[in-house]
């Protein structure tokens, strides 16, 4: 009597074990703060030695941490891509959707990426941080339809994206609360409010909301903001 063939064991190419390594990595580095990461838990979470993570990363923690780094903002990147199709305001919806999503599910290593301080933090992951600021930036000016912004516009807009991060930061410390779609709709308001503030002091930025205005729809997300401020407009114009 023969029993069973077992399955044929196959070596990984070095792609492949980069690549299991690296996710590996990236399941830790989500959800815990990369100095509290060590090499052997790397090691264990993919199921090999901690001399064979060496061999694939032989800057040790920091490479490996920068190539999840790498890996996390290609993911974002990823995030913001959106057609220019529809309402202005709901294209920003459904990037802000996905965003909130990956900040779901990064929750304890997306705070220790932008709050900083951490051990393994240097120029190259700084750097790294900053290009996926300045790819979200380039994408809502590319929606405005201010590819080259003014300085007021400009600022206005990344302005709007600290604060987008600050807002993130304490969703998670708050426990996800309110829900993500609440937070969704609150983002999509402030930046309607600040373009149409900046609007009142800045002709660049006037055009683009009256650009804005002419691609949404009547009962849309600007109307519904419209009527909850115009009474409180009124008031603050009583008064002055």
């Amino acid at each position: 009597m023969t029993s069973a063939a077992s399955p044929a064991y196959r070596r990984l190419s070095v792609e492949e074990r980069r690549g299991q390594l690296l996710e590996a990595a990236l399941g830790l580095f989500a959800h815990r703060a990369p100095e509290d990461v060590s090499l052997d838990d790397v090691a264990e979470a993919a199921g090999v030695s901690r001399p064979l993570v060496y061999r694939y990363f032989p800057g040790g923690k920091q490479q490996l941490y920068e190539a999840a780094l790498r890996s996390s903002a290609d993911a974002l990147h990823r995030c913001f891509a959106e057609p220019q199709e529809g309402p202005p305001t709901v294209r920003l919806g459904r990037v802000l959707d996905r965003y909130l999503d990956f900040v779901d599910g990064h929750d304890a290593g997306f705070s220790a990426l932008l709050r900083g301080g951490s051990v393994v933090e240097t120029s190259a992951t700084t750097a790294i941080v900053d290009e996926v600021r300045r790819a979200a930036a380039e994408q809502i000016f590319l929606h405005l339809g201010a590819e080259r912004p003014g300085r007021r516009l400009g600022m206005l807009v990344r302005t709007w994206i600290a604060a987008v991060e600050a807002a993130s930061l304490i969703w998670l410390d708050e426990g996800k609360s309110p829900s993500a779609s609440e937070l969704r709709d609150g983002l999509v308001d402030q930046l309607v409010a600040v373009l149409v503030a900046g609007a009142a002091g800045d002709e660049e930025t006037a055009g683009v909301v009256r650009r804005l205005l002419a691609q949404e729809r009547p009962g849309g997300p600007v109307a519904d903001l419209a009527r909850r401020l115009l009474p409180l407009v009124g008031e603050a114009a009583r008064l002055l």
